[in-house]
């Protein structure tokens, strides 16, 4: 009984999904256009210098656990 009730709801989730992802629920096109858009001159040169202390801590063989 609670098998079926499992399988019967998780096939409903599936179809849920699909179903939203076929009407395009989790498109998001502007998303990395707007990002672009509203970024400052500080906020890229905070990016950079971030990507640049990740470089040296790799080369110092920092790994994070």
């Amino acid at each position: 009984m609670m098998l079926g009730v499992s399988v019967f709801l998780g096939s409903i989730a599936v179809v849920a999904l699909m179903w939203a992802i076929k009407k395009g629920q989790f498109d998001d096109e502007e998303k990395f256009l707007n990002a672009v858009k509203f970024d400052t001159v500080e906020d890229l040169n905070d990016a950079a210098n971030l990507e640049r202390k990740k470089e040296k801590l790799k080369k110092k063989g920092y790994r994070p656990e």
